[in-house]
């Protein structure tokens, strides 16, 4: 099988079929993650097709020194980023609406389709990742959900290994003081309702 970069080069040259083993290559693993980014499998796809077309009219600026996946994870982050802070952006009703109504537009791990059973913890996790701040949010995902490297992550980014470390042990800690909040409330919630029906 013709290797990553070979095909790269190919691309570059405007080779329409090299494109089409590119798309065939990564487009899954890309809405698999864009998907988890931002909760939302239209807006995943979207911005999976803006992703990819950036490769095709940008290969010529590719640098071998790169993993081609290190670079679509790259042109990828930055489109779901990018349309994260257009959601932040717009007005706070809206967002307070979308919230009540636990639609968890933000999170990093969307429900499957006819989810039963595990919904409510899904709900749960998805609450809690929407507290934890944006950019430890992209690590976490790309870290923990497609297992790249600390450094591959420095790299996605562009920022150094120490903030990559930085921003994941945030991030976890959010994430887990929130679950562990969560546990809690519900814990109480049902010690009430077991009291109310002992009194009865």
């Amino acid at each position: 099988m013709i290797t990553e970069r070979a095909l790269m080069r190919r691309v570059a040259r405007g080779d329409a079929q090299a494109f089409t083993e590119m798309v065939n290559r990564y487009s899954a693993r890309l809405l698999t993650f864009a998907w988890r980014l931002l909760g939302n499998r239209a807006d995943a796809e979207d911005a999976v097709q803006r992703a990819l077309m950036r490769c095709y009219t940008s290969a010529k600026s590719y640098r071998p020194d790169w993993a081609v996946s290190t670079w679509l994870y790259r042109i990828t982050t930055n489109i779901c980023v990018d349309e994260l802070r257009r959601r932040t952006s717009r007005s706070a009703l809206r967002r307070a609406a979308e919230n009540q109504a636990g639609e968890g537009r933000d999170a990093l791990l969307p429900a499957a389709d006819g989810a039963s059973a595990g919904s409510g913890r899904h709900l749960d996790l998805r609450r809690a990742l929407a507290r934890v701040p944006r950019e430890a949010r992209v690590l976490l995902a790309l870290r923990y959900v497609d297992g790249l490297s600390y450094r591959e992550l420095a790299r996605v980014r562009g920022i150094s290994l120490n903030t990559v470390k930085s921003q994941l042990a945030r991030g976890k800690s959010i994430l887990r003081a929130e679950m562990t909040g969560r546990r809690r409330t519900a814990a109480g919630a049902a010690r009430a309702v077991t009291t109310k029906g002992a009194e009865r």
